[in-house]
Parts: C-alpha cells; structure tokens; sequence
C-alpha cells in the first residue's frame, strides 16, 4: 500500500510524533509510504533523518510574537494562491491513502480528489466536545476546516468520555545516573529578553530551548540549539519543566513524571483548550504570565512526582493502518485507555470507561 503521509510541521511536536510513529510503521515492510512536510522553511528543519526522501511544501502556517498569535499577520500572509497551487499539482494518484498529521496541503488534495484520507493528531480531538475556550463560530469552523480527512483519530491526555486516542510517545528512559537539577524551559513563542531576566532572579539552573543561543544570560542559564536528542536527554534528567501549553512535548512531560509549570499562547485556541485540560485534569500548573514570582510560587509548592504510562499507540496505530483502517477507532480507544496506568486527579479518574458500547 502506497500512503502520502503529511505533517504540519509549524511547531516541533507534529514531527516529534510522526518521528516516533515512523519507526513503528517501518515493522510493515509492505507499507510503502512519502512524507510531506509544510508550515516552516525547509531550511529550519532538523532530526529528518528517519523520514528519508521527504517532500516539502509551503502550505499554511501562523505567525506569533511575544507569546501571542497575531491574527491580522497569519491571515495576511497565509498565501491562499499559493496553497491552491500546491494542492492542485500535489501527485495523489499514484497513492493508496492520504495521511494528514493536521497538514493541509495533503488533506485537502484528497478531499477535493476523493481520495481515501485519515487524519492522526491531536487537532482531531476538537471534532468532540472536549474541555475547550469560548471562541466564535469562525475559529470553530477554521479548525475543522483546516486539514478534513474522511476519518480521524484524535489524540489527548484523556477521553472525555470519547473515541479519543491516548498520546503517541517516544519510549521513555529514565534519567541518567548523573541527573541534574536543572529546570528545562522551552518557551519558543516568548520575547526572549524580559524572559531570561525573570529567569535569571530565581536561584535554580535553568537549561533554555527555543531561542537564539547567542543571546547573553546569566551565569544560572544555559542557552542550547535545537537538538533532538540533546533536548529528550536534558528533558530526562530535569528537575521540572517551563513551557507552553502545547500538546506533544506535555504528554512527554507527563510520561516522565515531571512538574509543570505552563503559559499557554494568548489568543491560540488549541493551547487555551490545552492549558483548559490540563488545569481540570490536575496535571500542570497553569499561569498568565511567566515571571520570576510565578515561577517562585510554583516550586515552593511543587506536587510529588508522578508519572502516566501511557501504552504504545504508535504501535496500535500502525497495526490499524497495516490492516487497512478497518478497526473501529472506539475499539482502539477501548484497548489503548484500559493500558493506562490509572492517573487519579482531584477532579476525576484517570481510567477509561468503555465508549464504544
């Protein structure tokens, strides 16, 4: 079977778990499958090794600044010409099934060839009535439309009582023998300036990701470049972790058994839903601003570690996609959330009750 697998690839998570469900899907010999990647200049990509030949595309991104998402600029500069282009030339016939990770330009090529599609993500999670903010129709109706497929399978830390799968996680190690005690902060989407002087008030070691490693910091901060595994390997052996509230490197997080501490991005819907979740789940601390007070605040009152297992869904999934997408995604979701380690919260227990009956 041929698949044209696309990855929305505006921020490192979409490709952190297409990396980890790439090494799954090499088990099946007989699945012949084209990665396309859109949404950053190819030149910003790194860690693409695994996904060999792959394509890239433009196709649509947003842009942020100072922790916010800046609607005028995206809808400025979202290039609908050129995303019409590249959805009429992009090559589908010769493929069997279109998969979208949330990437648009392949999405929309089968929706408008009526090829078979499906789409693995967690935007997909969104189709249900899951923890959200109150947005107007428009963003609703922008999410849904932004990379349809014929069938989903949406990905979040909890069901919510629907056919949601558990998150796709790299197989976690637990820290190295000489494990620091250092803070991890990826803020990526921060003015980098005001932040690492807050930082540099509060009397931890603090190792930082996601902004020019150039800028000068103080001596209790350590600026790092982008690095795959330098990331995973520093995220193992952290104390806790600063972040935004977006949602691969959370469900890392969590499977590690790290403290959290997250700001999600102003006016971005999935990290406002995201940040929503994690605040009525009890799995994060979830502030407006980071600051050197609300960082204080935090580690004075740090909860006990506690780490989610979550199962191999990457596994899972790639035996579904192998088997032709035939399983019912409710029966998954059955098999998958009795797999999880039971997570209790102040607010609900993390055990699945069975959906699909």
């Amino acid at each position: 079977m041929k698949i044209l697998y696309g990855v929305q690839a505006t921020g490192n998570g979409h490709i952190a778990r297409s990396r980890t469900l790439a090494m799954a899907l090499q088990k099946y010999p007989e699945l012949e499958i084209q990665w396309l990647f859109s949404g950053r200049p190819k030149e910003n990509l790194f860690g693409m090794e695994i996904f060999g030949d792959y394509w890239w595309r433009r196709g649509l991104t947003f842009i942020h600044r100072e922790g916010k998402l800046k609607t005028f600029e995206t809808i400025q500069k979202l290039g609908f010409f050129q995303f019409k282009k590249e959805v009429s030339e992009l090559p589908i016939d010769e493929f069997d099934l279109i998969i979208s990770d949330y990437e648009p330009v392949t999405a929309w090529a089968a929706k408008i060839r009526k090829k078979a599609s499906v789409g693995i993500g967690h935007q997909y999670a969104f189709l249900y009535p899951i923890p959200a903010p109150r947005f107007n129709w428009l963003v609703h109706n922008i999410l849904r439309i932004f990379a349809p497929t014929q069938k989903s399978l949406g990905l979040h830390w909890h069901h919510f009582g629907h056919p949601i799968l558990p998150p796709i996680v790299p197989p976690q190690k637990g820290p190295d023998q000489d494990a620091g005690s250092h803070i991890l902060v990826y803020l990526p989407f921060e003015h980098p300036v005001p932040m690492l002087e807050e930082l540099s008030k509060v009397d931890d070691q603090f190792i930082v990701y996601g902004i020019p490693e150039n800028l000068p910091a103080a001596e209790n901060i350590c600026l790092k470049a982008p690095s795959t595994t330098g990331f995973q390997r520093d995220l193992a052996n952290s104390r806790a972790v600063i972040c935004n509230s977006g949602f691969e490197l959370l469900a890392e997080t969590l499977a590690l058994g790290k403290p959290i501490l997250s700001r999600p991005l102003a006016s971005q819907f999935e990290q406002l839903a995201n940040a929503k979740a994690l605040n009525q789940l009890g799995l994060a601390k979830i502030v407006q601003c980071i600051n050197a007070q609300s960082i204080i605040n935090w580690l004075n009152n740090l909860p006990p570690p506690l780490r989610i297992q979550w199962p191999n869904v990457a596994e899972a999934i790639a035996r579904w996609i192998a088997a032709g997408c035939k399983q019912p995604p409710a029966e998954m979701a059955d098999a998958l959330w009795r797999k999880v380690v039971p997570r209790p919260t102040e607010s609900r227990d993390y055990t699945y009750q069975n959906t699909s009956k």
